[in-house]
């Protein structure tokens, strides 16, 4: 037996005795565990499970172990995640600090601050949201203007960040910040942790078309950051920014098909509309509008192992992130909106009896955002056609 077989069959056999029956179960977005000092666990089984996978350093199983990880090899990985998903096993644990804050942070970050920081998130101790967009820089984010001024220990922070998911739930956030008013837009900006709860931060909710609030305005009045908290060097901010929005791109584009298709399609569209006498779906275009989505969606899940495959390895996906990121979102749009033709009128309510009634509507509704954030499909395409396809400008 090779010691890759050996790893599967250890593994197999401890997540059939420590995965709970419970998060065998499929999940809908209220059942994530965010993890966080203000975090409510949904029952004993979901606290059990994130606490467990936290101990073996499997809820970021890429990361060294020195750094609250798993240290496994990306052969290791990859057993790891599919030996999850024989037994339908839940992550145990999603966040912000998972997805870009880290990677951020092995990258860039101090000895002191990956040893203090990337446990705490491991263990789902701290939740983080990121302060990026600005009511005057969202595509152009380079642009912002909220500024760091130098007080000797510290920086006072004063501004504001918009679509700042999470703001009013987070701990931390992990900040873009103008420390460097004379120099170009690019080269003034650093890249700044601190906790939510400083004085003079605050936050506002944004209530989404769906009637969900996700999204926050985030203001900060004249907080005070101190200096051991930039993250590299000061300017060096947009390299670090450029360098996460990758790990997010590739975040949100795997996320939207994974985390939202809580239905199965073709058996909720045979539900609603019934099939022929030939056994087929009893809409033509529907079944033919079906069968195109599944094909692709298909292909960019195999498009989406081989991006894995590659970061296991440690390559870096740069400007091809932009590729997951339009594939997965406008993926996730066809899915709702063919989720919504095949239940017809009985899609379109807003509330109602059973526990499902309006989720559909909400959901349709929520996968507009999907090409907004983390960058517009526009965007992803002009890198696409810069970095990619080397297309004139």
């Amino acid at each position: 037996m090779s010691n890759l077989e050996a790893f599967r069959e250890e593994t197999r056999d401890w997540l059939e005795a420590n995965c709970p029956v419970e998060m065998r179960q499929p999940m809908g977005e209220d059942d994530i565990c965010w993890g966080g000092r203000n975090f409510t666990y949904r029952s004993p089984a979901q606290k059990q499970w994130m606490q467990v996978m936290a101990e073996r350093g499997w809820t970021v199983p890429a990361w060294p172990k020195a750094y609250g990880g798993g240290g496994l090899s990306g052969p290791e990985q990859k057993v790891l995640a599919e030996e999850m998903r024989r037994i339908n096993a839940r992550p145990p644990l999603q966040s912000f600090g998972i997805w870009m804050l880290g990677p951020a942070l092995l990258a860039f970050g101090s000895e002191d601050q990956k040893r203090h920081y990337l446990p705490q998130i491991a263990r789902g101790e701290i939740r983080w949201c990121q302060g990026y967009s600005e009511p005057g820089a969202g595509s152009d984010l380079a642009s912002l203007q909220t500024k760091g001024v130098d007080k000797g220990d510290y920086f006072e922070v004063t501004g504001q960040k918009i679509w700042t998911s999470y703001a009013d739930k987070a701990d931390w956030i992990f900040c873009l910040v103008r420390t460097e008013p004379d120099e170009s837009k690019h080269t003034g900006i650093s890249f700044l942790l601190f906790d939510m709860e400083s004085e003079g931060v605050s936050t506002k909710p944004i209530k989404l078309i769906s009637g969900a609030s996700p999204f926050c305005e985030t203001f900060f009045d004249a907080v005070k950051v101190p200096k051991d908290q930039i993250v590299g060097e000061r300017g060096q901010g947009w390299t670090i920014a450029k360098y996460l929005l990758t790990h997010e791109r590739e975040m949100i584009g795997g996320s939207d098909v994974a985390l939202f298709a809580k239905s199965d399609l073709l058996s909720d569209a045979v539900t609603c509309i019934g099939l022929d006498e030939s056994g087929r779906l009893d809409d033509p275009m529907l079944r033919a509008d079906l069968g195109r989505f599944l094909v692709d969606e298909m292909a960019f899940d195999a498009h989406m192992g081989m991006a894995r495959d590659m970061m296991r390895k440690g390559e870096e996906l740069g400007a091809r992130s932009a590729e997951l990121k339009y594939l997965g979102t406008e993926l996730n749009k066809r899915r709702q909106s063919l989720r919504v033709a095949a239940g017809g009128s009985d899609d379109l309510v807003w509330e109602g009896t059973s526990n499902d009634a309006g989720q559909a509507a909400r959901d349709w509704l929520r996968s507009k955002a999907n090409s907004i954030e983390g960058g517009t499909s526009e965007v992803m395409l002009g890198i696409l056609a810069k970095a990619v396809l080397k297309l004139p400008g």
